[in-house]
């Protein structure tokens, strides 16, 4: 899924502002440089003027900082390094640990969403990917997740 499209959903679910969101990315490093045009730029579509694509490095500390800003920081554990490629099975995991999600919980969203997934299907998702039952995660079944967790966090 397009980082743009994925930041546009959280941002709706958790009814972020602007301002919101710059300080969700400098959660995870103070010293990362975004101001107010760059997350407008973020949010419009692919073909409105001043579109901006979000990078990797944008939606990494925007996820890490999702992860802070719902759980806290662990000031006894160091700090993560950013992910420096951006898939959708990074963007499941990162939402899965910032929301605290169960596995009955995942199944829930899903299912909301109309878009049910086994257990097996699920749990693949997040092995490793040198990991025989590994499975990418495409960009329906994270729009779908998407969607169900939104309803879940906005009410229906």
């Amino acid at each position: 899924m397009i980082n743009n499209d994925v930041l546009r959903s959280i941002r709706y679910m958790l009814d972020l502002s602007d301002n919101k969101v710059i300080e969700v990315i400098q959660l995870a490093d103070p010293g990362f440089a975004t101001d107010k045009d760059d997350v407008r730029a973020f949010l419009l579509r692919e073909d409105e003027p001043g579109y901006q694509a979000c990078t990797d490095r944008v939606m990494a500390h925007f996820l890490d900082g999702l992860v802070i800003h719902r759980r806290g920081r662990d000031e006894s554990l160091p700090p993560r390094p950013v992910e420096k490629r951006i898939n959708n099975n990074v963007v499941l995991k990162k939402l899965r640990v910032a929301f605290q999600l169960t596995d009955v919980d995942m199944h829930k969203a899903f299912a909301d969403a109309g878009f049910p997934v086994s257990r097996p299907e699920l749990s693949a998702l997040f092995r490793q990917p040198g990991h025989k039952n590994f499975r990418l995660c495409g960009d329906q079944l994270l729009r779908n997740f998407l969607k169900g967790l939104t309803l879940r966090v906005r009410g229906r």
